[in-house]
């Protein structure tokens, strides 16, 4: 069985649901996502929409391109993110507690009331969980990485069947 463009291109856009299923389970399961973790999701929302782009007939060589530059954002968010993580780099200071500057802060958020939740905080530059020692940031990087392979490969098979004049069966 020959794994057409439109195959592939959906076959990537399932494994960005799954990582972006995986990441609300994680967040039902008591993990609170950073703000850098947030950002990583958005690229899989938008790789998702171009499997389900490729099911009509479209011109489908765009829908791949935004497909594999979206999942390669993630990835680089993701590596990104590990960096910061790991401390090789500094991240943004909005959420990494690194940039806090007290005289520039109200009195209610010096002392935020009873009623607020802080225990859900997150900082980006803390692991909340890791596997195989790498951390959730690290396995979207690693695997989005293999999602973008998929995408480039659905690619270069487009173009090929464009190149050859070979009938596209996709």
């Amino acid at each position: 069985m020959t794994l057409t463009p439109k195959s592939l291109g959906m076959t990537a856009a399932a494994g960005s649901a799954a990582l972006l299923l995986g990441a609300f389970v994680f967040q039902a399961l008591g993990y609170a996502p950073c703000a850098m973790c947030i950002w990583q999701r958005y690229p899989h929302a938008i790789a998702i929409g171009m499997g389900a782009l490729l099911l009509f007939a479209l011109p489908i060589l765009p829908i791949l391109i935004i497909g594999a530059l979206s999942v390669l954002s993630t990835s680089a968010l993701g590596v990104f993110h590990t960096g910061v993580e790991r401390g090789w780099w500094e991240g943004p200071t909005s959420c990494t507690g690194s940039g806090l500057d007290v005289s520039q802060m109200s009195v209610s958020e010096l002392l935020p009331s009873a009623s607020s939740n802080t225990s859900n905080l997150v900082l980006c530059s803390e692991v909340v969980w890791e596997f195989l020692t790498l951390s959730m940031a690290s396995w979207n990087a690693s695997l989005s990485g293999v999602l973008a392979c998929l995408w480039l490969v659905a690619i270069a098979r487009h173009q090929k069947v464009r190149w050859h004049g070979v009938a596209d069966v996709s």
